[in-house]
């Protein structure tokens, strides 16, 4: 049985993510909008929304996609459940991943309060996000000088080596000139120890938090990595929004080579560190403000992400951190997928032997060689399966590949981004693989996905844990990656790429298929 919200007739009608005049938000079923009680149930007469309850409705099983309906789209463009999330809280992250940096949001304080809460629920770890808290005269006057006041409170505060500023909707939409500001503020506080203050233009409206990763990283190269200084052969790793362990797993990747990696950014400590004894403002780790300057020195670069190489150049130069560096500097850019899967690696392996000179080593050889066993030993019980695959464009890109090698057959693939060239990319990692093209939507929410997904008859879903309702509606296994994972514990942790990485993926996969043909036996079996 499963529990469909079923909004009554009023502003929530249309689902249970409407908005109300009062500029609350009736998510969690006209909860809280305007200060009501926490129950779904509860009156919200405050400000007209109609009382929301719950029905019941059954599963049909059969990992099928039930056929208990929905409430009917709206004849006007809107997002229900959006598959993404907003453009800032990708660059608080990216900032998030230098070491000694302060992520600062040009904004109210409530986008501050929001991303901090939902960053640590996925990575169990504080995370400190500064705000210049703009109010209503701020909106009207401009919020330069709470800006400037907010940044000489972090530095009275924290003492970091860098403040990243990424604006907000209102400050975009206000036309805050943070640029302008920010000059101003370093005439004006010339005299102290300031630090280096690093800004990105990251409105919501305009992308998701992709977008705002991606730009952090560009805007740290590019404002940062100016000079040419003397060769030092590190790698420059541009590895993409993945895990700590994933990022861990790289540096051990790239040292395996014989090679030290400048992996920009590094989330693997400051957001997965070890408990401490004593309060520190700010966590150790992440990418040394030193390294970045000093990119212009690297033996080449990796960038991770098909999109980011089918990104086109913008009016404003470069496109990603890779072309930034490859342009002004010289340095070999080498553009390569995500690497989840054996292609996928093989094309990050193929990489480290140009630059590096050397072999696979060993231990990767043999990381190498029980993948392709294990493909052997489990491809029986995935193989025909049918999965639809969501998230973030270059995630998506990956997992396909993966779910292609193992035998499982997606049927679509979805992603909240627009313009990430996601059929392109798909369509190369399972070329003459598959039996039939996969579904692939760009710029997609969840109920988009949903309606699509029913004339599919997907096994099961592979994505972050926001899809799991349609997991529980349709009654097939989830199997979580990604960002955000906030109903299971070590979603952080989970090692997606590299040999082992698509090890780990596979047997969760294949396990997962199996619990689910277990659990619907009438009778029962412990041995396969």
């Amino acid at each position: 049985m499963t529990l469909d919200y079923i909004a009554n007739d009023g502003p929530c009608a249309d689902e249970y993510s409407a908005s109300c005049g009062c500029g609350g938000s009736c998510a969690d079923g006209c909860a809280d909008a305007c200060g009501c009680s926490e129950a779904p149930e509860a009156s919200a007469d405050d400000c007209g929304l109609a009382p929301v309850t719950l029905k019941a409705t059954p599963s049909t099983g059969g990992g099928k996609p039930g056929k208990a309906p929905r409430p009917k789209r709206p004849d006007f463009v809107s997002t229900t459940n959006a598959c993404k999330l907003c453009t800032p809280l990708g660059a608080m992250l990216a900032f998030r991943g230098v070491e000694g940096a302060v992520p600062f949001l040009h904004g109210s304080q409530g986008c501050a309060t929001y991303m901090r809460r939902y960053v640590i629920s996925h990575y169990r770890e504080p995370m400190d996000i500064a705000s210049s808290s703009l109010g209503e005269k701020q909106a009207v006057y401009g919020g330069g000088p709470n800006l400037k006041k907010g940044i000489l409170n972090v530095m009275k505060k924290y003492d970091p080596v860098l403040v990243g500023v990424a604006t907000t909707c209102l400050t975009e939409t206000i036309g805050d000139d943070v640029g302008g500001y920010l000059r101003e503020f370093r005439n004006e506080f010339g005299d102290l120890d300031l630090p280096e203050i690093v800004h990105v233009h990251t409105p919501s409206y305009n992308g998701t938090h992709m977008e705002g990763w991606n730009a952090a990283v560009r805007a740290l190269v590019d404002q940062l990595a100016k000079d040419k200084v003397e060769p030092h052969g590190k790698v420059a790793l541009l590895p993409g929004f993945v895990s700590p362990a994933d990022l861990r797993h790289l540096r051990d990747l790239v040292t395996d080579f014989g090679s030290d990696a400048v992996i920009l950014p590094d989330l693997s400590d400051p957001l997965d560190g070890p408990a401490l004894e004593d309060y520190t403002p700010l966590p150790e780790g992440g990418t040394p403000l030193a390294d970045i300057r000093a990119l212009s020195g690297a033996a080449a670069v990796i960038e991770c992400g098909r999109s980011l190489a089918m990104t086109p150049v913008g009016s404003t130069g470069p496109a990603t951190a890779g072309r930034v560096l490859h342009e002004r500097f010289g340095l070999p850019l080498h553009a390569v997928g995500l690497p989840i899967g054996l292609r996928e690696t093989d094309a990050l392996v193929a990489a480290l032997e140009a630059i590096t000179g050397k072999p696979l080593p060993r231990r990767h050889e043999l990381e190498r060689g029980r993948f392709v066993d294990a493909l052997v030993d489990g491809h029986k019980y995935v193989s025909g399966k049918r999965a639809v695959v969501y998230g973030e464009a270059d995630l998506v890109i990956g997992l396909v590949s993966l779910l292609t090698e193992i035998g499982v057959h997606t049927v679509l693939a979805a992603t909240g981004t627009r313009g990430a060239h996601l059929a392109e990319s798909i369509a190369a990692v399972t070329e003459g693989l598959l039996p039939e093209t996969p579904t692939v939507i760009e710029g997609a929410d969840f109920e988009e996905i949903a309606d699509t997904a029913e004339g599919l008859s997907p096994d099961l879903l592979v994505g972050n844990s926001k899809g799991y309702r349609y997991a529980r509606q349709w009654n097939i296994p989830l199997v979580r990656a990604g960002f955000p994972i906030h109903d299971r514990f070590g979603g952080h942790r989970l090692l997606h790429v590299g040999y082992a990485g698509a090890q780990a993926l596979m047997d969760r996969i294949v396990n997962a298929v199996i619990e689910k043909t277990q659990s619907d036996s009438p009778v029962g079996y412990c041995y396969l």
